[in-house]
Parts: structure tokens; C-alpha cells; sequence
């Protein structure tokens, strides 16, 4: 009885992550994708939205909690060869959807207003329900200012006939109300170097993507890759200083594994580090924190990571697996389980025990109701997994989301 007790005590000043204050499902906002239609999940109750099966993507929401935007497939009003992707806004209040667009793709909401960016064929554009803005020609990738106040772009590289040449980062300052494109152009930032790399990986950075600042701004994350076939087996995470003068390669990533992310208030970057693509094995994935600019390690010895979130600046929840060769029969493969990590010890503990033929993947934390959320099911490839929601140390965990593929909560 003492030693349990003991071990209890040590547990809770190990892992202080409080589950008093954790909020009840009925405090739960969320969006998610079932057999291709968009519902919603609101004072605890499911509601189908759309009813066309053609919904793709993840929803996403504003900033307030009052639109939805998401991508639907649909058929073409320019080109009849070519299959288009609708974005829609749906209201949640009037209960109400529209067509933004006819053919956008990235769609991301405004921080701090109900202004959603979207490119159409290279064109960057703005709209606000009412009307849609050309911002700027050229653009293969971007992310909104912290503020909103305008854009980080970037131009991939083209084959020359000296080679091919490397991205290139722009920034453009907008104001509302919005105007298209004007004469003044954005501004130059920062072009890749011809080749970027660790150790004896290396790579020609033709694209630069998902950017990120961090929580000062001081910072830039992004991805560089290369072309479609390569970057599925190595791509460059970066880190640009916000006035462009320092620029550090930090790691090799791949796609298939959880994206990079800041901590919430604090400048340090979590990834999982590691080239080659899954079917090569699932092995070689370590999560590491590269806070500036000292960096860490957390992924034990025989055991590879396959994606995480921050809970606070210095703890962290993780999908992982004991390594393994890869194995068509999805069967005889590793299922992963959560652990929570705190950065400063590195002690780790195992909070979840799914079923047998069942693995927990995609951990996400929900600051505002203080939950972790996550797919339990049978592979990385499963398609209809079920959602289950937990207090941030596993407690109090339950099954909340039946046949989900995608979801986002407010």
C-alpha cells in the first residue's frame, strides 16, 4: 500500500499535467469528416452538413469559432478535363453555407479576422465573403503574419540550363480594406542556398512550405524539398531569423510523420527527424526539440515516433511504435500508443493501452477545453477510425467519435 502510494506521489510531481480543471464534452466544439461529409459536433451532438460525399481535406475554423471553411470536389466551370476543388464557408450560427470559390486550394483563415486566403493557379488571393482580392502572382506556398497584416511567400525553383534553381521568399504587407494587386510588388527575403542539408543528406531546395512563426516571431520554420519523387524520402526543416539574416538547416524530415510545430509560448521547435519513407520501414523517426539554440532527443532506443503536439512549453504527448520493418499485411505491423514526455527531465510515460489490433495515432491537445484528442485504429492507413478524447495524463479517457477521417476542434 506504501509503495503504491509512493509511486502515485512521484507520478503526479513527475507529471503535473492538472485534469480538475479539464472541461466536459459539452464544452467540445468540433468539425470532422465522415464518409465524405462535413459534420459538426456541438453541445454533444453530431450534425451532418453536407450530404454530397465529396467533402476532402480537414475543415478549418475561424478565428472565433463562427465559420467553417472546407474543400469539396466539383464539377468544372472552365476546364471540362479537369476535376475542381469548391471552397465553401459554412456558418454556424445561421446554420447556413456558400461557395467561396470555384478552384482554391490551401485555404487558411486570417489570426485575428474572418479574412480566408486561398491560391488559384499560382495566384494568391484574399476573400471576405462578399469578395475575392488578387493579393499576388507567382505564389506556390504562403502563411498569414502573426498579425494579419500580410503574407510570407514563396516562388519555387525552375529547371534552367545551368540546373535547377532554388526557392524564394517574399513578404508582402496587406491592409484591409482589401484592393487587388497593386504596382508595388512584394518584397525579396531570403532565396535558398543551391543546396541545403545535414550531415551526408542533401538536397536542392526547389520548394519552401509550410512556414511557421514562432511564438516570439523572431523565428521562421519551413520546409524545403526538392522534386515530388525525392521529397517523399528526404526534406530540409529550416529555420530563418524574421529579418532574414540567419538561416540554419535543422534536421531531415519526411511527410508521412507529424508536421513541425512551435511550443505554445515559447521558441522551441518540435519535429520528428529521419529520412525515408514509411514503407522503408518503420524506424529511424526520433522526436527532437530544437529550442534556439540548444536541441534535445526523446525518442528511445528501438522504438520510432510517428507524430505529437505540445501540452505546454515543456511537455509533449507522442504516437509511438517499437520499430519495425515495414509489412503489407497491416496485421503484422506495430500499433503505436501515447506517451507523455516532459522536455526538461525527459521522463516519459505510457498513457494509453488500446486494444489488440488497435494502435493510437495523431495526438492532438485542445487548449480550449484542455483535452487530448486522437484515432484509434487498425494501421497507419485506415481510413475509418474512431476519435476517442482523454484528460492530457490519459485519464478519464473515452471513445467520443465513431468513423472519422479527419477532424478539427475549436
Amino acid at each position: 500500500m506504501k509503495k503504491t502510494l509512493c509511486f502515485t506521489l512521484i507520478f503526479l510531481f513527475i507529471f503535473p499535467i492538472t485534469t480538475s480543471f479539464a472541461a466536459p464534452l459539452k464544452d467540445v466544439k468540433a468539425a470532422f469528416i465522415r464518409e465524405g461529409n462535413l459534420w459538426i459536433y456541438l453541445q454533444e451532438k453530431e450534425k451532418k452538413i453536407t450530404t454530397s460525399g465529396n467533402v476532402i481535406g480537414e475543415p478549418q475554423w475561424s478565428h472565433d469559432g463562427q465559420y467553417l471553411a472546407y474543400q469539396m470536389t466539383g464539377p468544372p466551370e472552365l476546364n471540362e478535363n479537369q476535376q475542381e476543388i469548391e471552397i465553401w464557408i459554412y456558418d454556424v450560427k445561421k446554420d447556413n453555407k456558400q461557395k467561396l470559390f470555384h478552384n482554391g486550394y490551401s485555404p487558411t483563415w486570417a489570426p485575428k479576422k474572418n479574412s480566408l486566403a486561398f491560391t488559384d493557379h499560382r495566384i494568391l488571393d484574399v476573400a471576405d465573403f462578399n469578395h475575392f482580392f488578387n493579393i499576388e502572382l507567382g505564389v506556390d506556398a504562403y502563411q498569414w503574419f502573426p498579425k494579419g497584416n500580410g503574407f510570407i511567400l514563396s516562388t519555387s525553383g525552375n529547371l534552367e540550363a545551368d540546373g535547377w534553381k532554388s526557392a524564394k521568399l517574399y513578404k508582402k504587407t496587406i491592409q484591409s480594406p482589401y484592393k487587388n494587386i497593386q504596382t508595388a510588388t512584394s518584397t525579396p527575403f531570403f532565396t535558398l542556398p543551391k543546396e541545403v542539408g545535414v550531415g551526408d543528406s542533401k538536397i536542392i531546395p526547389i520548394n519552401a512550405s509550410d512556414f511557421t512563426f514562432s511564438p516570439s516571431g523572431k523565428w521562421i520554420s519551413f520546409i524545403a524539398s526538392t522534386t515530388a519523387s525525392i521529397s517523399m524520402d528526404s526534406n530540409m526543416l529550416c529555420v530563418l531569423s524574421n529579418d532574414g539574416k540567419k538561416f540554419e538547416v535543422v534536421d531531415e524530415i519526411i511527410w508521412q510523420v507529424g508536421k513541425p510545430k512551435w511550443a505554445p509560448s515559447k521558441d522551441t521547435l518540435a519535429y520528428i527527424e529521419g529520412g525515408g519513407r514509411l514503407v522503408f520501414g518503420l524506424n529511424n523517426k526520433k522526436l527532437k526539440t530544437k529550442d534556439m539554440p540548444v536541441s534535445g532527443a526523446f525518442t528511445p532506443k528501438h522504438y520510432a515516433d510517428l507524430d505529437f503536439d505540445w501540452l505546454d512549453n515543456e511537455s509533449l504527448v507522442v504516437s509511438r511504435i517499437p520499430e519495425a520493418e515495414w509489412n503489407n499485411d497491416l496485421t503484422k505491423q506495430p500499433r503505436p500508443s501515447l506517451y507523455a514526455i516532459l522536455t526538461k527531465s525527459n521522463s516519459q510515460k505510457k498513457i494509453t493501452n488500446p486494444a489488440k489490433g488497435y494502435g493510437d495515432y495523431q495526438p492532438k491537445f485542445n487548449p480550449s477545453v484542455q483535452k487530448i484528442t486522437w484515432f484509434r485504429g487498425t494501421s497507419l492507413v485506415d481510413n475509418k477510425r474512431n476519435v476517442w478524447i482523454a484528460n492530457p495524463d490519459g485519464s478519464e479517457v473515452t471513445e467520443w467519435l465513431k468513423n472519422v477521417e479527419t477532424i478539427a476542434v475549436y
